[in-house]
């Protein structure tokens, strides 16, 4: 047998991507870091491709609003 098919097969990079390769699922909420309006997080949708319904301004992920917030902390 050769090297083929044995491993992660994730490469050099471990292709992991963003908040290291742990998306935040589904629920949760998007919030404005703008004005703080508050939408449902729908599945299969990014928080970044809705727009404030209030403002207009782009939605962020709570969690990841949280973890900026607390690394400023």
């Amino acid at each position: 047998m050769g090297l083929f098919g044995q491993g992660k097969g994730l490469g050099k990079g471990g292709g992991r991507g963003r908040n290291k390769g742990g998306g935040f699922g589904t629920g949760g909420y998007c919030v404005c870091a703008k004005c703080g309006e508050k939408v449902p997080h729908g599945q299969g949708t990014k928080c970044t491709d809705i727009k404030c319904p209030a403002c207009g301004h782009v939605m962020v992920r709570d969690e990841l609003l949280e973890q900026k917030q607390n690394k400023r902390s």
